[in-house]
C-alpha cells in the first residue's frame, strides 16, 4: 500500500517562497507518476503539477508556470514542489498524489493521496 505524507505548508507573505515535500512509504516510488493538486475552500480540487517517473518531464497548470517547479528524488522516495512568487490566490490545501498511468491530470486518475498540507499566502 502506498502512503504519502506532505509537509512544508505554512503562512507566507505574497511574493515569498515555499518548498513542499511529499514522502512516500514505498521503495517503488520510481514506478509512480507523481503530482501535486490543491483545493481552496468552496472550490474543486485542481491539478497543479506532475512529474514523470524519471523526473525528466514536468507538466504544470498555466497559472503556476514559471513560478512553481516539481521534482523528485527516487532514492529518497520524495517528491517536491518549489513555489516561488506566491500569490494570495495560491492559498489552498496542497495534496500529493500518485498514479500508475502517465501524463494524467485528473484527480480521478490518481489512486494514491496524502492528507494535504496547508499553504496560506497573505497579501
Amino acid at each position: 500500500q502506498v502512503q504519502l505524507v506532505e509537509s512544508g505548508g505554512r503562512l507566507v507573505q505574497a511574493g515569498g517562497s515555499l518548498r513542499l515535500s511529499c514522502a512516500a512509504s514505498v521503495r517503488t516510488l520510481s514506478s509512480l507518476y507523481m503530482g501535486w493538486f490543491r483545493q481552496a475552500p468552496g472550490k474543486e480540487r485542481e491539478f497543479v503539477a506532475a512529474v514523470s517517473w524519471s523526473g525528466s518531464t514536468q507538466v504544470y497548470v498555466d497559472s503556476v508556470k514559471g513560478r512553481f517547479a516539481i521534482s523528485r528524488d527516487n532514492a529518497k522516495n520524495t517528491v517536491y514542489l518549489q513555489m516561488n512568487s506566491l500569490k494570495p490566490e495560491d492559498t489552498a490545501l496542497y495534496y500529493c498524489a500518485g498514479a500508475n498511468g502517465a501524463y494524467v491530470t485528473s484527480p480521478r486518475q490518481f489512486p494514491y493521496w496524502g492528507q494535504g498540507t496547508q499553504v496560506t499566502v497573505s497579501s
